[in-house]
């Protein structure tokens, strides 16, 4: 594939690569030329570099049931959705974008990579600084490519699988900041070769101790490479470094205080004084904040939660129990955003108006220990894990208790799927995994109208394809068949 990935082009005026300075006696206007490390420190500070992960993905899950044509939420109306929209909820064949329209995953990830490896491969000669700060900085900028490769990689290839991963298409792999360079898309094993490198490589770098939680500490690395090794079904390596993250950070938020009230932002608000709910870089559960792309980075009142998933809030709770992730993110009949009440009888929104963190958290990884432990570990243990993360979350919570291995894991994963709901990709990277499978492998129905529409596990339209903007300039990237 030749030339350029389309999207890494918007940072392509801001940057230069060290590697032409030698040709520039003078610095051209309207350019920024890294040179010192505060150049490069103000990159990586860039608010354009957190907003990473689109929540569309989430049409193609399990937990989305659409509106009416004419819906009384307009939002959620399945005829004011976006056409790429409606193509993934359809489960439609071959392409889903139109042509011309931006990808708004896509693009933005290609353009952070742009970024980080400016970063990655320059900081080090910075005129300036000590090279303590350097290594810290370059540390975080691998720590972010790796991410912008894992949610890419995770979305438009097959899930890994350690008997084809060599073979299997991933994504483009760009690791330099030349646009002029040859690229080319590589395996699946390939991807997370060197996602895995790069987290080798920035874990001893990181600090301890960081200014705000927009930039990765140590304890990061170690969530990061226990989701990896989560996605990899490396479980023993997955809870390893689960269980070194925690020890570092295992602080839960008690949901419990939260009421709601009418509005958008802010709905979700302390009983005592209407505080609204932290944002994400104030929430002592976000180990590392990303947020939803600037296009499409929530699905706020535009989606209806699914039958099924709105029995999985059910399971395992007892009658004088109440999860207060149900009550607090969603309205149940009814909600009040502004003067007027809309009523959907029979039908629950998400309406959370909380920003997710997208990035890394407490939650995520002591659900990641909880599934370990009950795939390759102790089931007591997993059982003590996902308790906890309830005590926090549901009302008089009555501790679950499982008599097997089998029965703590899918305890674990109904609690995973409760928790991460409608944040990011997540949904779709799990079904994608866990339809590998056969005891957890389902088929998606959704419906519409009189349709009814199924897309059977290890489908190839689980793998968003290569958007149309991008095969314009480069016909010959080879394609998954969908």
């Amino acid at each position: 594939m030749k030339k350029t990935i389309y999207g890494i082009l918007a940072g392509a005026t801001m940057l230069l690569a060290a590697g032409c300075n030698k040709y520039l006696d003078i610095k051209p206007k309207g350019f920024t030329i890294p040179e010192l490390v505060e150049d490069y420190q103000k990159l990586l500070n860039s608010q354009d570099l957190y907003r990473a992960v689109s929540a569309y993905p989430v049409f193609l899950t399990d937990d989305v049931q659409s509106g009416v044509d004419n819906d009384v939420n307009r939002a959620a109306g399945f005829s004011t959705y976006s056409l790429f929209k409606r193509n993934l909820y359809t489960f439609e064949k071959g392409q889903v974008m139109e042509q011309g329209q931006q990808d708004v995953q896509w693009e933005p990830n290609y353009s952070h990579i742009f970024t980080f490896n400016a970063i990655i491969n320059n900081v080090m000669t910075a005129k300036d600084g000590s090279d303590t700060d350097k290594r810290r900085i370059r540390a975080e900028a691998l720590v972010g490519r790796a991410f912008e490769y894992l949610t890419l990689v995770n979305l438009y290839a097959k899930h890994y699988d350690p008997a084809t991963a060599d073979k299997d298409l991933g994504v483009p792999m760009i690791l330099s900041e030349d646009i002029n360079a040859t690229y080319e898309r590589v395996s699946v094993a390939a991807v997370y070769a060197q996602i895995k490198k790069d987290l080798d490589e920035a874990i001893p770098d990181l600090s301890e101790r960081v200014p705000n939680n927009f930039h990765p500490p140590k304890s990061v690395g170690y969530a990061f490479l226990s989701r990896m090794y989560l996605y990899m079904g490396d479980y023993q390596k997955a809870l390893f470094n689960a269980n070194e993250a925690l020890k570092l950070n295992n602080q839960l938020m008690d949901y419990k205080i939260y009421t709601t009230k009418k509005g958008t932002f802010g709905r979700v608000c302390k009983l005592s004084d209407s505080t609204a709910f932290p944002e994400v870089q104030k929430n002592i559960e976000s180990l590392w904040v990303r947020l939803g792309t600037a296009s499409s980075g929530t699905v706020f009142a535009e989606v209806y939660a699914t039958e099924d998933l709105i029995t999985t809030y059910k399971n395992n709770l007892a009658a004088t129990s109440e999860d207060y992730r149900y009550k607090l993110f969603y309205c149940d009949g009814k909600a009040q955003f502004g003067a007027s009440v809309i009523n959907f009888p029979g039908r629950v929104l998400w309406a959370s108006y909380v920003d997710a963190n997208v990035g890394l958290s407490t939650p995520e990884v002591i659900l990641t220990a909880a599934e370990c432990e009950a795939r390759v570990g102790d089931k007591d243990k997993a059982m003590t894990l996902i308790n906890r993360l309830r005590d926090y979350r549901i009302a008089n919570n009555q501790p679950l208790v499982a008599a097997d291995k089998e029965i703590a894991l899918r305890m674990v994963l109904d609690e995973r799927r409760r928790e991460m709901a409608f944040v990011g990709s997540n949904r779709l990277v799990d079904l994608k995994r866990l339809n590998k499978d056969p005891r957890f492998a389902k088929t998606v129905t959704h419906k519409h109208a009189d349709q009814t529409y199924t897309l059977p596990a290890n489908d190839n339209r689980y793998i968003l394809p290569v958007p149309p903007r991008v095969l314009s300039m480069n016909p010959g990237i080879p394609q998954y068949e969908r």
